[in-house]
């Protein structure tokens, strides 16, 4: 019987269901290899760009072929072999045989005997830090190449407009293609003066699934597991190195609060509403001593130092005793070490509970001078909250809307509308 005139019973539900299996399994490999894939793909032409589109015409024709042929046992080898042959055609429509000579599975089997970095993820990570590339703009290729996030997520979490974003990566692949940049898994001696970079990529992908509260979502919940997978690795790879033991003490930290974050109905809880003794104790101590082992090591660093934060905060909400001026001096040190808004305004916030509001208020960094403060919603909130405890209700007003409109989050959104209506009475 022709599918065209199929009653429901015939072949036309299988087809569907192929085409599901075949929708899941690509998604599956997107979530689980596409940085790796591209990589490969990169990794001898040094064209990540080209590498991304003969991906996503690999991605299109397995969306065509598995559900009629169904899913191949190892799809990330089908992808790759499918996009390799994307990228020679390309090649020889430009005329360039070089490309076409090249024999990407030599790439492959120089990744899976590579010893001296335990996984292909982490090992490409440290080759998107190349010295070469520009140190701006390393972590955020490693989040797009690698982790396979997006660049509007990647702006936010650098406190860029996704416009600008997407030119620096741009700009960065080129160089990668038009410098020849080795797109190879660096020698051991290599690694330490990578590290910054990965560090930095792994913390962005651990904050962007923050997001995720609940941790429902599975994008965001596997990128947690793997940015996790990525910290530990490097640890037990670099067990002397303070900051891969700090990023990890401070991821810890945060994941143990994550379940307290938000109510059983899904309302937003700040820190200091949050109980305690829901917290994960487990991941605190484990915190706890990874933060001890990197400070014996006597040389402190950003994630140590946020590490320190949090632990501080843990001592203060379990016993009940104030430790400000321990915060403040962390958060001093940090800022000279980060130089970073989202510090001084966290440092704001710590000022206010030890000299008030209104000397908080000077505290806080200037939008005027610092024009990605303009859309950053923390910026908004904690500077409504300080004008607020400073009586000048009218101005938080009006800042708590600046925030509200910012926030992306529906929960911390009715907590912000909450927090302005509150001051509806004093508003004239």
């Amino acid at each position: 019987m022709s599918e065209a005139f199929n009653d429901g019973t015939g072949p036309a539900p299988r087809l569907a269901e192929r085409d599901a299996q075949a929708q899941t399994t690509a998604e599956a490999v997107a979530r689980r290899s596409y940085g790796k894939l591209v990589a490969l793909l990169a990794a001898r032409t040094h064209d990540v760009a080209a590498a991304e589109d003969g991906l996503s015409e690999a991605f299109a024709a397995a969306l065509a072929d598995w559900p009629l042929n169904g899913c191949p046992s190892n799809p990330e080898a089908w992808l790759l072999t499918v996009a390799r042959r994307k990228l020679i055609d390309m090649a020889r429509r430009q005329h360039n045989s070089e490309m076409v000579d090249e024999d990407l599975a030599n790439i492959a089997i120089a990744l899976e005997t590579a010893n001296e970095i335990p996984d292909r993820r982490l090992a490409l990570m440290f080759a998107c830090a190349h010295p070469a590339i520009d140190s701006g703009i390393r972590a955020p290729l490693i989040l797009q190449v690698i982790l396979g996030i997006d660049a509007d997520a990647i702006a936010s979490a650098f406190l860029m407009s996704p416009a600008a974003m997407s030119k620096r990566l741009v700009r960065a692949k080129r160089k990668i293609r038009e410098a020849g940049i080795p797109f190879r898994i660096p020698d051991r001696e290599e690694l330490p003066s990578r590290l910054e970079s990965v560090l930095e990529a792994i913390y962005a992908a651990f904050a962007e699934s923050w997001s995720d509260a609940s941790g429902t979502e599975i994008a965001l919940r596997d990128l947690t597991n793997e940015a996790f997978v990525l910290a530990r690795m490097i640890v037990e790879m670099m067990p002397m190195e303070p900051e891969a033991l700090g990023l990890l003490a401070l991821m810890l930290h945060s994941e143990a609060r994550r379940k307290t974050r938000r109510s059983e109905r899904g309302e937003y809880i700040p820190l200091t509403a949050q109980d305690p003794d829901q917290w994960n104790s487990r991941m605190i101590d484990e915190a706890e001593s990874l933060l001890h082992s990197a400070n014996a090591l006597g040389v402190m660093g950003r994630y140590q130092l946020e590490a320190a934060v949090q632990s501080a905060h843990v001592y203060r909400c379990r016993t009940g005793h104030g430790n400000w001026e321990e915060i403040l001096q962390i958060y001093d040190a940090l800022l000279v070490v980060t130089g970073s808004p989202v510090v001084a305004i966290n440092r704001a916030l710590a000022i206010a509970e030890l000299h008030g509001a209104q000397v908080a208020l000077g505290a806080l960094p200037d939008p005027t001078a610092d024009a990605r403060l303009a859309t950053y919603q923390p910026y908004w909130a904690a500077w409504a909250d300080l004008l607020a405890r400073a009586h000048a209700y009218c101005d938080a007003h009006r800042a708590y809307e600046i925030a509200i409109g910012l926030e992306r989050d529906p929960s911390v959104r009715t907590f912000l509308e909450r927090r302005q209506s509150a001051l509806e009475p004093y508003v004239h």
